[in-house]
């Protein structure tokens, strides 16, 4: 037996899908597995709409983490139709299923998920995040064995993703699950999606965390201009909306909501990109795009994306 067989049989590496309906904390938990920020967060739902990967190796072991957009019914627009697609997809390409659900609520959505989860050909670990929160704590160990009775899952792990509680537990029970395998990306790689993808995300994050409630899904965000000049970054965003309203919301009296989501979006593009940034968002009207398929495309919601 070569080297190179040695080695091959000593590594690990599989693909792992983070599964769930909108908002039960499937980006947060990624973020806090790999220890960095590469999926947006807000408390809106559908903040996630395009698949991430986010790779982790560890030793032997490299685990590549799909983030989903919230697997939803009913999906009427076509931009819900691509994030079930993306989700769907995921499910159907994966060694492991990571299916995440909120605490002790268990609703129609949830029981349709467990049955695309269950289609697939991988495993399913259930995740019920955000135990931290609940008000009472008794009634975990009841509902714990109520989802027990839904399906024969590899395991069953209560979690919060934002405290790490019993994060370490999921890992290691993903990682048992793991084909042997050469592993996929660079040891120091942790995700596949590019410098301007992750900047379009930041200014789309601050849009929902801001204006979730009054721009819920309207938007959208693209990058012209990402290049480096004199070691400072410059970065030109042009978000879209789909009426007048929409962008008078968003730029503000006097154009102060769009600085102040230019200025959060700036500092979080520094810190990732380690460097200075200079920053510049304009708003344009594209009415109808998020129930366009052929603009949906050109603004990358593909197949892929």
């Amino acid at each position: 037996m070569d080297a190179e067989q040695r080695r091959t049989e000593q590594q690990r590496c599989g693909y792992v899908a983070i599964i769930g309906r909108p908002n039960v904390g499937k980006s947060t938990l990624l973020n806090h597995i790999l220890g960095q920020k590469i999926s947006i967060t807000s408390r809106k739902p559908q903040t996630t709409r395009h698949r991430v990967l986010g790779i982790k190796t560890e030793g032997r072991d490299q685990v590549v983490f799909v983030d989903t957009p919230g697997l939803h019914k009913g999906a009427r627009k076509a931009i819900n139709r691509y994030m079930n697609r993306a989700a769907h997809s995921a499910i159907a390409d994966v060694d492991v299923v990571v299916m995440v659900v909120d605490r002790t609520q268990w609703t129609d959505e949830d029981e349709w998920v467990l049955e695309q989860a269950l289609a697939g050909p991988a495993p399913v670990i259930l995740a019920v995040n955000k135990v931290d929160l609940l008000e009472k704590k008794s009634t975990l160990l009841p509902h714990l064995q109520f989802l027990a009775d839904q399906a024969d899952f590899k395991a069953i792990l209560p979690i919060s993703a934002l405290n790490r509680h019993n994060i370490d537990e999921l890992e290691q029970c993903i990682r048992e699950e793991l084909p042997e395998s050469v592993h996929f990306f660079p040891e120091d790689q942790v995700t596949d999606r590019s410098q301007r993808f992750m900047a379009a995300e930041m200014v789309r994050e601050k849009i929902m965390r801001q204006l979730g409630e009054e721009l819920p899904y309207a938007i959208t965000v693209e990058i012209e201009e990402f290049a480096e000049r004199d070691g400072v970054l410059h970065i030109s965003a042009l978000i879209y909306v789909e009426r007048d309203g929409q962008k008078r919301i968003l730029i503000g009296k006097g154009g102060s909501r769009l600085r102040s989501i230019g200025a959060e979006a700036r500092k979080d593009m520094e810190a990732l990109f380690e460097s200075k940034v200079m920053l510049k968002l304009w708003v344009k009207i594209k009415s109808g795009w998020s129930d366009d398929e052929r603009a949906l495309r050109s603004l990358g919601y593909d197949e892929q994306g």
